[in-house]
C-alpha cells in the first residue's frame, strides 16, 4: 500500500528537479517539524537539531537533481537528516564521523538484552502516560540509547515508518532494523520499569549463563 503522500510527493519532486522553487519549499515545509523531531531525537539539544535540519536541506538542493527516485522522498530525505544528526552527534563526542550503516553491529548479531529488573508497575501504564513526569522519564531513557538503536525506535515507533522504509532510509538490512528496534524496546521498558515498577511484585528471573 502506497503510503499517504507518496505520490504528491514524486509530483513535486518533479517540479522542484525542474527549477520550480515554490514546489521545493512545499516539500520541506511538509517535513520540517518531522525532521526535527528526528534530530532532536537523535541529539537531545534543539541548536544541533536545528543545525542538523538547514543541513538537511541544503543537502536536498545540492542533490535533488541526482535523485533517481528509487526510493520515496520522505525515506531518501530522513536518511540525509539521520546521517547529518550522526555526523553531529560524533563530532559532539570527539569520535570518527564514519556513515551509520558502518557503524559498529556485532551486539546486533547477538540475542536481546537479558532484562536484570522485571516487575510489575504501580500504576496503570496509560495512566502514567499521561504525565510530564513519564514524558521527562521517556526523554531521558531514550537519551541512554545507543545511537543506533535510538534511531531505529524513533523512526519505527515515533515517526510510524515501515521496517523497509527505517532499512532503507538508514542503509541497514531489514533484520538489522528488527533486532535493533526490539533492543531498543526491551531496555526503554526496563528503564521505566526502575522507576515504575513495584519493587514487591519484582521476579528474579537469574542469570541466563548461570548453572
Amino acid at each position: 500500500m502506497t503510503p499517504p503522500g507518496v505520490d504528491e510527493d514524486a509530483a513535486l519532486v518533479r517540479q522542484a528537479k525542474a527549477g520550480d522553487y515554490a514546489a521545493f519549499e512545499a516539500l520541506m515545509a511538509k517535513y520540517e517539524r518531522r525532521m526535527y523531531g528526528l534530530t532532536v531525537g537523535i541529539l537531545q539539544q534543539r541548536e544541533d537539531a536545528e543545525d542538523a535540519v538547514q543541513r538537511t536541506f541544503l543537502s536536498v538542493v545540492e542533490h535533488l537533481k541526482g535523485f533517481r527516485e528509487e526510493a520515496a522522498f520522505r525515506t531518501w530525505l530522513t536518511r540525509i537528516a539521520t546521517n547529518h544528526a550522526l555526523e553531529i552527534l560524533r563530532k559532539r563526542r570527539g569520535l570518527p564521523t564514519v556513515p551509520f550503516e558502518e557503524s559498529p553491529s556485532a551486539d546486533d548479531e547477538a540475542g536481546p538484552p537479558f532484562p536484570e529488573f522485571v516487575a510489575g508497575w504501580r500504576e496503570n501504564p496509560e495512566r502514567l502516560a499521561t504525565r510530564a513526569e513519564t514524558a521527562a522519564l521517556m526523554d531521558k531513557a531514550l537519551a541512554e540509547l545507543d545511537e543506533k538503536h535510538r534511531a531505529v525506535f524513533l523512526l519505527r515507533d515515533v515517526q510510524g515508518f515501515s521496517v523497509a522504509e527505517t532499512s532503507s532510509a538508514l542503509g541497514i538490512t531489514e533484520g538489522n532494523v528488527k533486532v535493533r528496534l526490539l533492543r531498543a524496546r526491551l531496555k526503554l521498558r526496563e528503564r521505566l520499569t526502575r522507576d515504575f515498577g513495584d519493587p514487591a511484585t519484582r521476579v528474579d528471573l537469574g542469570h541466563p549463563h548461570g548453572p
